[in-house]
């Protein structure tokens, strides 16, 4: 499966971005969706995932209250807002999908998204 992402940019501190991945390939119903993250010269972190029933999400501690992850299997894509963003939450974002939580075969090329001060 194909997965891309799109709606990375650049926003001020406090602002707000709302990040869509598009499957092709085949349908992502059924399949655990998450997203990642990636700062320079630092690790890939896990940000948020969702079970494939759309009924169970799960937030890294540092988006919690911050960010909502949804997912629409009509339209084979799954999103991410973020609100009040931070400097800090500047990276790379990744979309991913497994059969199981934490085990992501699946793997996006990345949009970037860069919060200034």
């Amino acid at each position: 499966v194909l997965l891309v992402e799109s709606g990375g940019g650049s926003v001020q501190d406090g602002g707000s971005l709302r990040l869509s991945c598009a499957a092709s390939g085949r349908t992502l119903s059924r399949l655990v969706l998450a997203w990642f993250r990636q700062a320079p010269g630092l690790e890939r972190d896990f940000v948020a995932a969702i079970s494939w029933s759309g009924r169970s999400t799960y937030y890294a501690d540092f988006m919690k209250g911050r960010s909502t992850i949804d997912r629409d299997d009509a339209g084979n894509s799954v999103y991410l807002q973020m609100n009040n963003l931070r400097p800090e939450d500047t990276a790379v974002y990744y979309c991913a999908a497994g059969y199981s939580l934490g085990k992501y075969i699946y793997w996006g090329q990345g949009t970037q998204v860069t919060v200034s001060s």
